[in-house]
């Protein structure tokens, strides 16, 4: 792992300072605001993975306009606004 930001105390400098600066010094990196950002990002689906979806998807679609066909459920009614 690599170091990003380092800050060392000078000669009078406190410890509250020195933690103010090194705050300072983390935002204007960008380093926070970076990983916040890829936190939830998920990983882009392969050509299979796509694939396999829109097929699965498609003969859901199939079965349940054959069953609306025979009767067998009703469409969902659309909720007034």
């Amino acid at each position: 792992m690599s170091t990003n930001v380092a800050v060392e105390k000078t000669g009078t400098e406190n410890n509250v300072g020195l933690i103010r600066r090194f705050t300072k010094r983390v935002q204007e990196s960008g380093i926070v605001k970076r990983v916040r950002g890829i936190r939830y990002s998920d990983r882009n689906r392969s050509h299979y993975v796509k694939k396999t979806k829109a097929l699965e998807s498609i003969e859901r679609r199939a079965i349940r306009e054959k069953l609306l066909k025979l009767g067998k459920i009703t469409d969902a009614v659309k909720k007034r606004r």
